[in-house]
């Protein structure tokens, strides 16, 4: 009886299409509203108000390197004038995102960012190929073989 139960309980989960964690963060990359893709990284996002703040919930993956460390998503609200009105930064985990890894990331701005307000994202990391360095991967802080790397793009909030 107890063997029947199993079967019939994998069956379901075959027939859900049960999904790794891999899978559910793909799936999020192609459906979240808001996109963005360069030959290091491809991002999607939403923005939503959760009181007196936006918050910026995503997923981005590595495109490029075969190690990305200490990767940082920092989002800035312009006024404008172009004036910087506020700031924040989500520290992405894992530390470490080997090539072709997705991850989640959150900002969580102290403002709510109206309709029109342009916000200027900007991402940081080490990249590494291996070889040189001496971190973990082969990569050490700024040492040979790392790659520093900051990009921005300015987003307008819908």
């Amino acid at each position: 009886m107890l063997r029947k139960w199993f079967l019939i309980i994998s069956a379901l989960f075959l027939l859900m299409g049960y999904t790794s964690q891999s899978d559910q963060l793909k799936e999020q990359l192609k459906s979240l509203p808001h996109h963005y893709s360069q030959f290091d990284v491809k991002m999607a996002w939403d923005i939503m108000r959760v009181g007196d703040n936006s918050v910026i919930d995503g997923v981005v993956q590595n495109v490029r390197y075969s190690n990305m460390e200490g990767l940082e998503v920092w989002v800035m609200a312009m006024d404008s004038k172009g004036k910087e009105t506020s700031r924040a930064v989500g520290f992405v985990i894992p530390h470490d995102l080997r090539l072709d890894e997705l991850t989640t990331f959150s900002v969580k701005l102290p403002m709510v960012a109206p309709s029109g307000t342009k916000l200027v994202i900007l991402y940081k990391y080490e990249g590494s190929d291996g070889g040189g360095g001496g971190g973990r991967h082969g990569m050490g802080h700024g040492g040979p073989g790392a790659n520093s790397w900051m990009q921005s793009f300015d987003f307008i909030v819908p």
